[in-house]
């Protein structure tokens, strides 16, 4: 078993480059079964979530070159399946984007419900309405889900919850179907212009992503070419964070520092220095932080998948502080882990109250999904002693090259197998 191994206490300083946008990648590549033709795909993150998607293709009869660790060749003329195998996508949540996809290809889809961090009960009720709004049948047997899109066609959707995963997939479907669709009360992330990016320098026609109106044209076939994937937004805000919680003084490089003002702004109310650049942002704390109040929304509010990462922050900031988790129903059970470490924090319901202590203290912890996994490990890097951290596969699902990245920073941490 794989351990992380963190002797904290030292603020981290230096320069960080951020890879290639997770949440972007993984949507991305299913799309490429769309393509008639070769995509080269640059900035591709070397995370296991992107690994599995490589393959999934592969297992279609995709072609999937390395051309280096962050480019990547595909070419999906043998696809000749509409089936997307089980042992792959119940490893990952994002695996839903291969309905899509295959919509478009074949007009049929069948792919298993996927798999991912537990954060609560995460229905793709919005996929299924907006599949089904553009003429196909869509039906839940026994884990798998089946879709017959023999009548693809443009259509009106109209989500009843702002959806990310929902309508990064009616977009994508949308793509090659005959007619207009319009995607209302859609998501806004930037990892949704991402994908409509991509699809549309590959022939499609979509307008409005970044709004909550997104309208597609269909269009008969999309051709080959070259993208770069926009860079991690998430990433990005993990290593402030971590040079927040170690009072450090640390440069992001290869960021959009618009994707992060809402991190940006919440630095800034509690007492840090946050300087921008054209593609870099510097965090540096010289003086005591203060407690705030913090409430997760869609974008381009403060992301949930940084909510963690700012619980963790907060646990050493004198004062009462509360986060306010509006996305997902138990996204706070990596609190205990937390307490291990001599955090105060009272969960009830969707809110965390924290108390902020005068300094973590090193425990054995678990990192529970992904983004805990990320925030036990800006915990363990800001207290004392040492902090061993489990299931490291969690925080592989979406960070590239952490360790050394962070030892790179300052950080004493190491991966050792037992």
């Amino acid at each position: 078993m794989e351990k992380l191994v963190i002797k904290g206490g030292k603020p981290l300083t230096g320069e960080v480059e951020i890879s290639g946008a997770k949440n972007a990648a993984v949507a991305i590549l299913p799309a490429t079964l769309l393509v008639k033709g070769e995509c080269i795909i640059e900035n591709v993150p070397n995370i296991s979530d992107v690994n599995v998607i490589f393959d999934m293709l592969k297992v279609m009869g995709a072609k999937v070159e390395k051309i280096n660790d962050t480019c990547v060749k595909i070419d999906t003329t043998g696809v000749n399946t509409y089936i997307a195998a089980q042992e792959y996508a119940v490893k990952m949540r994002a695996s839903y984007y291969f309905l899509g996809a295959l919509m478009g290809r074949m007009r049929r889809a069948c792919v298993p419900l996927p798999g991912g961090c537990d954060l609560g009960p995460r229905p793709i009720d919005q996929h299924k309405k907006g599949f089904e709004s553009l003429g196909c049948d869509v039906n839940i047997n026994c884990g798998v889900v089946e879709v017959d899109a023999t009548n693809l066609q443009g259509g009106n959707v109209y989500l009843d919850v702002v959806s990310v995963g929902a309508t990064i997939n009616i977009m994508i479907a949308a793509a090659l179907a005959p007619g207009a669709t319009i995607i209302e009360n859609a998501a806004k992330e930037p990892h949704i212009v991402d994908v409509a990016n991509f699809l549309n320098s590959m022939g499609a026609n979509i307008r409005g992503a970044g709004t909550d109106v997104i309208k597609v044209k269909g269009v008969e076939s999309l051709h080959g070419g070259t993208y770069s994937i926009i860079p991690d937004q998430i990433e990005a805000g993990t290593y402030m964070f971590a040079a927040l919680a170690t009072k450090g003084n640390v440069l992001i490089k290869n960021v959009i520092p618009k994707h992060l003002e809402a991190i940006s702004a919440k630095f800034v109310e509690m007492g840090a220095t946050v300087e921008e650049g054209d593609e870099d942002v510097r965090v540096c704390v010289e003086k005591p932080l203060k407690s705030i109040n913090v409430k997760t929304l869609p974008y381009p509010g403060f992301p949930t998948d940084l909510q963690p990462l700012m619980v963790t922050a907060l646990t050493t900031v004198s004062g009462v502080s509360k986060v306010t988790e509006s996305v997902w129903d138990s996204r706070f059970r990596y609190t205990g882990e937390l307490t291990k470490m001599g955090a105060n924090i009272m969960v009830d319901g969707r809110t965390a109250l924290i108390q902020g202590v005068d300094g973590l203290c090193g425990a054995l912890v678990k990192a529970t999904d992904l983004r805990a996994g990320a925030a036990l490990v800006v915990a363990g890097l800001s207290a004392g002693g040492t902090t061993t951290i489990t299931d490291l596969k969690h925080i592989d699902r979406g960070y590239e090259n952490l360790e050394n990245k962070l030892t790179a920073l300052g950080a004493d941490i190491t991966r050792i197998d037992e």
